[in-house]
């Protein structure tokens, strides 16, 4: 018989989301997997990309130098903006949908400096 403690506790809690098996935080909040804010050239590069989603076409923003809470926070601005879902994973924000122009429009609204990757 397994313990509870043996095989890594609560894993999903309705009120917060994944649990880290770790800290036994929400995994938005998890304290011991915190990975260092990726040093970048300073532009935002935002793409368009359907490699990999069965030809559903998603806009991709990368390089900016932000940690896990603000950009989390950023990739709700973006998707609010748009209108539209998305979600942030390994560094870079997908917003679903070709919106490759609003999300350049919003981010040099906030100073960035943002190029527009890809064809």
């Amino acid at each position: 018989m397994k313990s509870s403690r043996a095989s890594g506790g609560l894993v999903y809690s309705t009120d917060s989301g994944r649990m880290c098996p770790v800290c036994r935080l929400a995994v938005a909040a998890c304290v011991c997997g915190q990975k260092p804010v990726p040093a970048g050239d300073g532009i935002v590069r935002v793409s368009r990309q359907t490699k990999g989603r069965a030809g559903k076409g998603v806009t991709l923003v990368k390089g900016l130098a932000l940690d896990a809470v603000a950009l989390a926070a950023l990739g709700k601005q973006l998707k609010a903006a748009c209108g539209s879902g998305g979600t942030v994973k390994d560094g870079v924000i997908e917003v679903q949908g070709d919106h490759c122009e609003r999300v350049i429009e919003v981010l040099k609204a906030q100073g960035h400096t943002v190029k527009r990757a890809g064809g």
